[in-house]
């Protein structure tokens, strides 16, 4: 089995597992997407937890719905969002930054830990249009990806217990058949 589709099979399990309403953990799934996609790596949880709290969302789904941006995919997405976000500034007449520049800033940024002071003055040393870029092109991504998370999540959890219940009436008929027979 492939890893991806290894990944995908367990955070369905875990979404699945949950004994909640299906608007309660598509909410959370989503809570944690936008997350995912808007706030820098290693800050989301700050925020995706108390808002799955006060928005009645799964903190399960909140915590799990964040590692869209993980070690791994931190080097293909934040370029990518960084792009999308210098199209939208260069298009209402900003200058902006080139995306090798915003790559090679964010790549070594991105190396180093957030808990040291090295991390918080390379950050600031961006610059406003990196980080403009960055926070535009992420708004756009949670634009796109946190209606589908919700929608996705709440139509896989619908789905799989419709089955489970059909599932259940159906034994309970085969056994009352059974009974019936005797």
């Amino acid at each position: 089995m492939s890893w991806i589709k290894w990944k995908w099979l367990r955070l369905r399990a875990r979404m699945l597992r949950e004994r909640q309403p299906p608007s309660f953990i598509a909410r959370g799934w989503a809570i944690g997407m936008f997350y995912g996609c808007t706030i820098p790596f290693g800050f989301q949880l700050i925020l995706s937890i108390p808002t799955a709290i006060l928005l009645k969302g799964s903190k399960i789904g909140a915590t799990v719905g964040t590692f869209i941006t993980n070690h791994f995919t931190i080097f293909f997405i934040y370029p990518a969002q960084c792009w999308a976000g210098n199209l939208v500034l260069k298009a209402l007449g900003h200058d902006v930054v080139s995306v090798e520049v915003i790559v090679s800033e964010l790549k070594r940024v991105g190396s180093l830990s957030p808990i040291s002071g090295e991390f918080w003055s390379a950050l600031g040393q961006l610059g406003g249009g990196v980080m403009a870029s960055f926070f535009i092109g992420g708004a756009l991504l949670a634009l796109v990806c946190t209606p589908l998370t919700y929608w996705g999540v709440l139509r896989t959890v619908q789905s799989r217990r419709a089955r489970a219940e059909r599932r259940k009436q159906e034994r309970r008929a085969k056994r009352a058949g059974k009974q019936s027979l005797r």
